[in-house]
Order: C-alpha cells, then structure tokens, then sequence
C-alpha cells in the first residue's frame, strides 16, 4: 500500500472489508487474514496472494515492468505515441496475469474518456503488426493512431469504404470521428486504474 500510494480507505472498499481491519494489518496490529480475507485484499491490488506474501518479505527483485508509451487525451491536446526512446520511457510494474512480452501501456489524460476511463488510468495493449488494423478488432475498444499521428482511444468500426474506420467515442457526450485511415490500431487488453498502477 505504502509503495503504492494507497491509503486504507480506498483499498478496505475495493475489498469490501472494515477499514479499521486494512488500517490494523498494516500496522501489524491484527492477526494474519483469512485466506478468504487475504485474497480480497490481494485482488482489490491487482496482484495475487503469492504476490502479496513476496511483497511482505519486502519489495521484490526482478519484478517485471512494461513500458509506457505515451498518453491519450481529447483533440489536439493528444501527446505523440512513443514518445520515449524504446525501452527509455516510465515503467509501470506487469499487472499479474499479463505477459510482459510484446505489452506496451498508454496513459490517459484528463477526463475525455470518462465514465469509462478516468485521467492515471494505464491501457496495456500489443501492437502484433506495427502498421496494421486488424480485422479481430473491429468493434473493439482499441488503441489507434491516425494518418494524421494522432493518437486515440475509441470504439473501432468499420467505415463506409474499405480502409476507412469510424472511431465512437467512450464518453457519450464526445463527437464520434467518421471515415477516418489509421496507421494502426490495437485491442486494449487491460484497463488497470490509476490507484493500482506501480510505476517505476
């Protein structure tokens, strides 16, 4: 908790137990959980029992990170996708149960996206052909970028001609964007909220 920034409150909700419980077991205070109580509490953080009795011995060597590319926000207000040199961008740690092979993240930026996705949120995604818009992800939230270099984070729908694409927007107050080439486009694979992201 302490490493990520999390505070009892947030986390006794996500787990659906009594603060004073979360408060009391991390000061030391209460006896060992339940393993029912132990794995609501591994889960509300994103990581597994075994991760959490690791961490307890103390941070863990060799945890594996991904890579953060960039960010995705509103119109003209969108940063460039990899910003960074390979590799030389923020980390955030691998959420458990992805791979960390072939995964990169995004972060989003304001509240453009909302109710679906909130400013700190980390979208993980894997890019299988560099310049491509596969056809399994049509209908699909994606990750995408335009001819234009402009990043986004929309629903992806098949346009009117072949090689267009219409991008819906998450919030349903934001204008859909009809007709559009995309350099390439990407499944999100993992929406982790900006409360469980580890960035290193």
């Amino acid at each position: 908790m302490e490493d990520r920034g999390l505070k009892d409150a947030p986390l006794s909700e996500a787990a659906g137990l009594h603060q004073s419980f979360v408060r009391d077991l991390k000061r030391g205070k209460a006896a060992s959980p339940k393993l029912s109580s132990a794995v609501r509490i591994a889960q509300a953080l994103g990581m597994t029992v075994e991760d959490v009795m690791n961490w307890a011995e103390g941070k863990p060597e060799n945890v594996p990170t991904i890579a953060i590319a960039g960010k995705v926000g509103a119109g003209a207000q969108v940063p460039v996708f990899d910003a960074y040199p390979k590799g030389g961008g923020p980390q955030v740690e691998c959420p458990p149960g992805l791979s960390p092979h072939g995964i990169v993240a995004v972060e989003v930026e304001g509240d453009s996206m909302e109710p679906v996705y909130s400013g700190g949120d980390l979208l993980f995604y894997s890019r299988n052909g560099h310049d491509s818009v596969p056809v399994e992800i049509i209908g699909h939230r994606c990750v995408c970028e335009d001819e234009d270099g402009m990043g986004w984070v929309k629903q992806v729908k098949a346009g009117d001609e072949p090689g267009l694409f219409h991008l819906i927007s998450l919030n349903p107050g934001a204008n859909n964007i009809w007709n559009v080439r995309l350099k390439w486009a990407a499944r999100v694979q993992l929406h982790w909220p900006a409360d469980l992201a580890q960035k290193i």
